[in-house]
Formats: structure tokens, C-alpha cells, sequence
């Protein structure tokens, strides 16, 4: 146990940002740099080390976290980043993004405010490539066999590492100009640099794992031939079809996906564009959807100097404190304020868009909306609450329906599907063709970073004891499972 005393006598504090009118003025990590590392050894010391981690299992990942707080508290931080790697083969990408259900499950939780556990662990591994103890890891000797991973987000990044480091040759097919997935373009650069993806597939590269960007399986390369190349298949191309919104002036310009709109901002900061195609400079924004995506996209509509930002969400405003239906440990549905939420705008709670008015030129000008509540257990309109806010640009953030079949990469594989549309898959990831298997939103649907990194190394083990007959890569997660999670 790190320190005895420490969830009694240590409140607890999270990393400071930086204020709003200097975060407003760049696309720099809202955080202020090395805030936490003056603080983080304490906060490590409010682990409990409880006899039954609950923690644990609120993290798909299975991350030993009672052990590297211990290391955190003692300021040993090689020793902290071995044991977060053991489970986890991009902290950094969790510690920043990841909405902690870990930290819903702590025990401290169930009557304190809760380990800092997220902010302990972006600083272990922030000190790690600092201290240079992150370094490749190549395999003794290769198999001989090789394996095509499809996807570059979260989930194919940790079947590849896990397939390279096992000693087979693996190729990463990404259909953008770059690699990351979602990581790359769906993800504002306030939230997390891309120097952070970027290092990561420098380590890659220099373990053995082989990149090929703009290439879209099934369109510029089929499945038969990817087959006849590979022994072996993991398909972790997401859940990237946007939900839509069909309602009357939908077709109005200025109306898009979120995954339209936040791409580009990205690029802007790669150096491919000066300015951004779509931009909020100057305009009424309204983001349609209450949850992380439509976040980013108040935060980049700030940044781009919008005009007014206003989110409209169609369930009623989440409580500050659990619900007696998500008890401890459960993932609680929570009120929360963002770093983009701070930084400004309106968040509207259960209304829902009737339609959008446009001008003469068929751009968007304004969107009407009526409130709607629950009536035996369904969404209702409330007569006489209609109204319109003024909208010159609305991004769509509603989540994501399923696996893209435009490319034919589906029906090319012969791929089963279960009934929610997913890429359907047994207890080791393996498809109905075999050795092809699935991992991530692909075959889960859409989820969080911490489920993606887990099925990414849980289909590596399912794809090597496929090539070889057995396999010593660590299995943490089978595709029933639910831990502690939503």
C-alpha cells in the first residue's frame, strides 16, 4: 500500500488548465505542462490498495492500477510505466482521452472523491518518454507468418504491436493520408497533440510494423487479394457511419457530420490546409448531440472564433450524483463540464429538431426545435414549446451506426453480421471466414478507447494461437464482456 494514511489525510486535486482566454488563442493541450508532477506522487497515495481492486475490472484493460499508484507514490517511475504497460499499450492515449471508468469503481468512490487514477496514469507515462524508458520492442525471431491489420485507430495499433512483438509480420492498411484512425482526425488537437500518436508509430516502425496509408480495403485493394498475401486478418476499421438526422432542410449547405467537420480543423494543424473548408469563424454554431464527439466540436467552433455555440441534446439533463439504477461501481450517466464546456456557449437539454430554414442560397440560417419529454417511457413533443435559434453552421455528432459497407470490404470477405449490424464474432474474435478476425467498433459497435485497446490485444491473441497453434499474449477481454462499463 503506498501511503496508510493517504486517502485520510490527502484531498484530492487534478491537473489545472490553462485559462480560457490563452487556450482560446491556440490548439495546445488545455492542461498547463508538468502541472500535475508536483502533486502526482500524493494523489497516488490516496490508493487504498483494496484486498478486491474493483477498479480492475471497471477498466477493460484489466490495468494493474493498486501497483503502479504504489510505484507513482514512490517516485519510481520506470517501475510504474513496466506495470502500465503490462496491460495497456498506449496509456497516453487513455490517460488523455479514456472518461476513467476505473475511477467510477474505485472503492475510495463509494463515499470520497475518487482516486485521480486517469491523471496518475498520464503522468507515468508522460515521465517515461521523458526518462527515454520507452523504447521499441522487437520480437527475438519472427514467425514467418504474416498478418494484414485493417485500421489504424486504437483497436488495429494494439493488434498490430501485440502481433508484431510476437514475432509475426504485420502490415497497417489506413485508408487516410495518415495513421490514427479517429486518434488522428477525430480527435481536436486540445485534447490530445499528435505528437503523442506520432511516437508511438516511430516505436512501431522500429519494432517491425509496416504502414500503408491511402489504401481502402476493398476499394484500391480486395479482400481476395489481401487473403492470398496474409495468413492471417484483423479487421478494426470502426463504427464510422455517421448517424444522420432526416428531417425537412436537411439537404440546406452548412449542415454536416461532426466527422466531416473536425477532420479538417485537424488537418489545419497537420499544415494541409491555411484555413479549414468548413469553418465556424464569425457564424451561429449548434452541435445536435450531448456527448464527447459533439464536445469536440464545441471546443473546435470556439477556437475557429464562432459567433455564438449553442448543443442541443434530446435526453434530459444528467444529475451530478449517481442514479440509485447505476450504483457503485457501474459507469454513471453524469452531468459534466468539459474543457470545452468552459471555454463557453449553451447546452440545451431535451429538445429535439424539427427542421432547418435556409436562405434563398440554400445555406442554413436557422433550426427550429420543440422540448420533448418521457411519457410512458417514450420521447414526446410538448405542445407549444416550438421555437428557433439562429444556425449557420450545424455539425451532426449523434454517434455512429456501424462498419462502413460502401467499400464492399464486408460483402468482399463474406463477413456475417450480427443483429445490431456488427461485424459478427466468436469468443476468440474470429469471423465466420476463417482466419479473419475483428476487434474494436467494428465488431462491438461504438465504444470507448479502453474497450478498442483491449479487443485490439485480445484479438492478437486469438490471431496468433490461429498461426501457431498456441500463444503467451495476454487475453483481456472475450466479446460478451461487459465489466463494469456502459
Amino acid at each position: 500500500m503506498a501511503d496508510p494514511k493517504g486517502f485520510l489525510t490527502t484531498p484530492r486535486e487534478t491537473a489545472c488548465s490553462r485559462p480560457v482566454a490563452e487556450r482560446l488563442t491556440d490548439w495546445n493541450e488545455v492542461y498547463v505542462p508538468g502541472s500535475l508532477l508536483p502533486i502526482i506522487s500524493k494523489q497516488a497515495g490516496r490508493c487504498m490498495d483494496c484486498g478486491i481492486p474493483f477498479c480492475h475490472n471497471g477498466c477493460p484493460l484489466g490495468n494493474l492500477i493498486p501497483e503502479w499508484n504504489d510505484y507513482a507514490y514512490r517516485e519510481d517511475w520506470s517501475a510504474a510505466s513496466e506495470r502500465l504497460h503490462a496491460t495497456n499499450n498506449f496509456p497516453e492515449f487513455t490517460g488523455r482521452l479514456c472518461p476513467a471508468p476505473c475511477e467510477s469503481a474505485c472503492v475510495l468512490g463509494i463515499n470520497q472523491p475518487a482516486v485521480t487514477i486517469k491523471n496518475v496514469e498520464v503522468s507515468i507515462i508522460d515521465k517515461a518518454w521523458d526518462n527515454g524508458d520507452v523504447t521499441p520492442q522487437a520480437p527475438e525471431r519472427l514467425s514467418g507468418k504474416t498478418v494484414a491489420v485493417i485500421g489504424s485507430g486504437p483497436a488495429g495499433l494494439a493488434a498490430a504491436q501485440q502481433l508484431t512483438r510476437a514475432g509475426h509480420t504485420v502490415v497497417v492498411y489506413e485508408r487516410a493520408d495518415r495513421i490514427g484512425g479517429l486518434l488522428r482526425y477525430g480527435i481536436p488537437e486540445f485534447k490530445m497533440e499528435k505528437v503523442h500518436i506520432n511516437r508511438r508509430i516511430e516505436q512501431m516502425r522500429a519494432e517491425g510494423t509496416k504502414f500503408r496509408t491511402g489504401v481502402e480495403v476493398g476499394r484500391d485493394i480486395s479482400a481476395t487479394d489481401l487473403r492470398k498475401r496474409f495468413d492471417g486478418v484483423v479487421i478494426a476499421a470502426g463504427a464510422t457511419v455517421s448517424r444522420d438526422l432526416p428531417v425537412p432542410g436537411r439537404e440546406l449547405n452548412g449542415i454536416h457530420f461532426a466527422m466531416e467537420y473536425l477532420p479538417l480543423a485537424n488537418k489545419v494543424q497537420e499544415g494541409d490546409f491555411v484555413a479549414p473548408p468548413i469553418t465556424a469563424e464569425g457564424k451561429h454554431v449548434v452541435v445536435i448531440g450531448g456527448g464527447d464527439t459533439g464536445a469536440d466540436c464545441v471546443g473546435t467552433a470556439h477556437r475557429q472564433g464562432a459567433a455564438s455555440v449553442t448543443q442541443l441534446e434530446i435526453m434530459p439533463k444528467p444529475g451530478e450524483d449517481r442514479n440509485a439504477n447505476q450504483p457503485w461501481p457501474t459507469f454513471p450517466m453524469l452531468y459534466k463540464v468539459t474543457s470545452a464546456h468552459e471555454e463557453g456557449g449553451e447546452r440545451v437539454y431535451s429538445v429535439s429538431t424539427t427542421h432547418f430554414e435556409g436562405d434563398e442560397d440554400g445555406n442554413v440560417q436557422a433550426l427550429h426545435l420543440v422540448e420533448v419529454e418521457f411519457v410512458e417511457g417514450k420521447l414526446v413533443q410538448k405542445p407549444g414549446t416550438e421555437r428557433s435559434i439562429p444556425a449557420q453552421l450545424v455539425t451532426l455528432a449523434m454517434g455512429f451506426t456501424g462498419t462502413d459497407q460502401a467499400n464492399g470490404l464486408v460483402q468482399q470477405f463474406g463477413l456475417e453480421l450480427d443483429e445490431r449490424g456488427n461485424i459478427a464474432r466468436d469468443a476468440s474474435y474470429a469471423t465466420n471466414v476463417d482466419g479473419v478476425y475483428v476487434a474494436g467498433d467494428a465488431g462491438r459497435g461504438q465504444s470507448l478507447i479502453v474497450w478498442a485497446i483491449a479487443e485490439g490485444r485480445s484479438a492478437a491473441r486469438g490471431v496468433d494461437r490461429f498461426l501457431t497453434g498456441t500463444s503467451t499474449l495476454p487475453y483481456p477481454v472475450k466479446p460478451t464482456d461487459r465489466a463494469l462499463t456502459v
